[in-house]
């Protein structure tokens, strides 16, 4: 049996979901305003002085942080539903269609969130590996539940959820730097 890792945003996206889901979640004014709140972390980050996870955890809490679980929950399925489709590129999905029909384990390795993946994932038939939000007492608290599934991280997710030595060929599709790890560790990588 043959394992098929695909990265979404930029690999089966024509462009990052992220900044396609907040536009849709609060509107484009309050978009723009959160997007200044954030320039400082996005500088840092950008120089180098700070993390990706945890410029995306300011990110997070610059745009959501106390938002209700179930309304936050409600949104993330309406994108999926009303959004996520017109940015779907067709022709990497085909290739993910491929790998299904020639009977290869097909999982998706993202640094996207669960909760507007899965909606996708679960219409595909495909298994997803991804970044999650935390909720306390049904509020976002502004942190992540699990590491954000970037880079390094994306591996030890895959390491931990399956046995890698029981794949005869592991194929990997990624189109960044987060995606490095994963497409090493690969049999056959392609970078789009």
């Amino acid at each position: 049996m043959n394992l098929a890792l695909f990265d979404f945003d930029g690999t089966l996206t024509t462009k990052d979901s992220l900044g396609v889901f907040l536009k849709y979640s609060v509107g484009t004014q309050k978009y723009i305003l959160n997007m200044f709140r954030f320039i400082p972390y996005f500088f840092l980050w950008k120089i180098g002085m700070m993390r990706n996870d945890v410029a995306k955890r300011h990110l997070f809490k610059i745009f959501f942080k106390g938002i209700d679980e179930s309304e936050f929950k409600d949104l993330a399925k309406g994108f999926a539903k009303e959004k996520l489709s017109s940015i779907i590129h067709n022709e990497r999905v085909a290739l993910l269609k491929t790998h299904q029909a020639n009977g290869d384990r097909v999982i998706v390795v993202s640094a996207s969130m669960k909760c507007w993946l899965e909606p996708w994932c679960r219409e595909m038939g495909v298994e997803l590996l991804s970044t999650e939000l935390e909720f306390k007492k049904n509020r976002f608290s502004g942190a992540f539940l699990t590491p954000n599934c970037h880079g390094k991280e994306k591996v030890a997710r895959v390491k931990e959820y399956l046995n890698i030595d029981n794949y005869d060929t592991i194929y990997a599709y990624g189109d960044s730097s987060g995606d490095d790890e994963m497409l090493a560790m690969a049999n056959v990588a392609k970078r789009f």
